[in-house]
């Protein structure tokens, strides 16, 4: 499992602020803030308070309401949510607007609200002034350290040292019975870093009874997780829940860590309903709740007649991939480590091993469908042979990747310890569609833009033990850039990068 940390649906603005600031910071501007702030965001007196509900409205379609905002270089009121205010900033280049309800600044350039010490400090004074001629004390003023804080914790290095290496939301699971396959995926999902702004910001809106839902037991176990209690905790509600909307998953018999994921994720995106807002999905589920916006993928199925060429393609949404291994009853695609491509991800090919790169390969290279899988093609209008390719046509924030070890037919069910070596950041430029058709086309060159886009961090590992019969799981979980934790349901021990990728995946 990776992590995907570059998405570009988030914006961070850089511990220099907005640079847009500074064209607005000229003349007079701190009074004109002043004047904004007091007479249409905080309206301390009566006076002031009629003159905003008189004034301030949309100058485009006349609402109240809609998330006003007032442009700071112009007189006009837009509403934010119409983009009525955005398409005056377009217009006349007013980079800058203010929020009237709460009184953040908005950079259009930086599609983003910023923070400005000056700004921060005029709109924390016209505050207090207006809650002062309302005679409201500061109920829900945000903390800032006093000089005699900053002073101790200046004379106090390993107090920061501390804070810096904290380790808040590592927290061991109870072994509830056979339930480590569980543990494992629960550390993984805990730590993933979206999925956990998500659910500690309380953004989930429950429309089910919330003693059977699985989205609100998940926010309740973060809230458990990120406590700062040190004591193992007893998941029991979860498993209780599991079992109910999971029922091949109920009783004490050994599971598949693999397969609870996939049924997680299956639940959460149903018990997700309600909490999109109704915004437009931007994955091949075209569902917009957090599990579809963090783990849904799009995967291209590019089916080729031998006879005439013609592609028939279709795109699948997908939770992961699952990966065939050298040593399986499934023909493996024999790899060379001198081949094209063996140094690829950085991963090696130390005596011949097989790399998840190699793996990949072999899922999206091109597979011929022989004699006995004809398609009727619409170019040919009859059955012909033809040649099946896979690729990944959008990547998900996060990437699963399943190495499918357990083997199941119809004269063996054995598990495969293939080692299969794979790297702390994976590239996976090669295997999309985009360039798959570049090659087709002749061009091989691609911005660093599209290769940043396409670039993972390794942020958890799942393991298994043992046999099918007798196993246990354990997981590798990545609390910061250089800290690595092995979670073994109760007890967590520091370990190495060493110890990471050196594990049976």
């Amino acid at each position: 499992m990776v992590f995907r940390p570059n998405e570009k649906t988030y914006v961070y603005v850089s511990n220099t602020g907005c640079p847009h600031v500074n064209g607005f910071k000229v003349d007079n501007w701190k009074q004109n803030l002043r004047v904004i702030y007091q007479c249409f965001v905080w309206s301390g007196s009566a006076e002031t308070r009629k003159r905003k509900a008189k004034s301030c409205v949309c100058h485009m379609c006349g609402a109240h309401l809609n998330r006003l905002h007032s442009c700071l270089y112009c007189v006009f009121f837009g509403c934010f949510t119409k983009k009525h205010i955005h398409e005056h900033a377009k217009n006349k280049r007013h980079n800058l607007a203010i929020d009237l309800l709460y009184g953040g600044i908005y950079c259009f350039v930086c599609q983003d609200y910023i923070y400005d010490k000056d700004m921060e400090q005029i709109a924390k004074e016209e505050q207090r002034k207006a809650w002062k001629l309302q005679g409201v004390g500061e109920k829900y003023s945000s903390w800032e350290p006093t000089k005699r804080e900053l002073e101790l914790l200046r004379h106090n290095p390993k107090r920061r040292k501390m804070t810096t290496n904290c380790t808040i939301g590592l927290r061991g699971l109870i072994n509830l019975g056979n339930t480590c396959f569980m543990n494992c995926i629960v550390q993984a999902l805990t730590h993933t870093p979206l999925l956990r702004d998500f659910f500690l910001s309380d953004r989930h809106k429950c429309e089910m009874q919330s003693n059977s839902c699985l989205v609100c037991e998940m926010s309740q176990l973060f809230q458990e997780f990120y406590s700062g209690h040190r004591s193992p905790h007893i998941p029991f509600r979860l498993l209780h829940l599991v079992w109910t909307h999971a029922r091949h998953l109920a009783g004490y018999e050994q599971q598949d860590a693999h397969e609870f994921l996939i049924a997680a994720l299956d639940v959460l995106h149903r018990h997700c309903k309600g909490d999109d807002n109704g915004k437009k999905a931007n994955n091949p589920n075209n569902c917009n709740c957090i599990i579809d916006q963090i783990f849904t993928g799009g995967l291209q199925s590019d089916v080729t007649c031998q006879v005439c060429h013609g592609v028939s393609t279709t795109i699948d949404p997908f939770w992961d991939i699952s990966l065939d291994l050298p040593g399986s009853s499934t023909p493996f695609w024999p790899l060379s480590p001198g081949g094209d491509g063996s140094t690829l991800n950085g991963e090696s090919h130390l005596s011949g091993a097989t790399t998840l790169t190699d793996c990949l390969r072999r899922f999206t290279r091109p597979e011929h469908l022989g004699s006995g899988a004809k398609i009727k093609c619409s170019g040919c209008h009859s059955y012909q042979e033809s040649t099946k390719q896979l690729t990944m046509k959008k990547l998900p924030i996060v990437a699963c990747f399943h190495l499918k070890r357990f083997e199941h037919s119809a004269k063996l069910r054995r598990k495969i310890i293939t080692y299969v070596s794979f790297p702390l950041e994976l590239d996976m430029t090669p295997f999309m569609a985009s360039s798959k058709e570049n090659r087709m086309n002749g061009q091989y060159q691609q911005s660093v833009d599209v290769f940043n886009d396409n670039k993972y961090s390794l942020f958890a590992v799942v393991n298994h033990q043992g046999t099918l019969e007798s196993g246990h799981y354990t997981t590798f979980i990545r609390q910061h850039m250089d800290q690595w934790f092995k979670c073994d349901d109760a007890i967590i021990t520091k370990a190495s990068n060493k110890d990471v990728l050196d594990s049976e995946g």
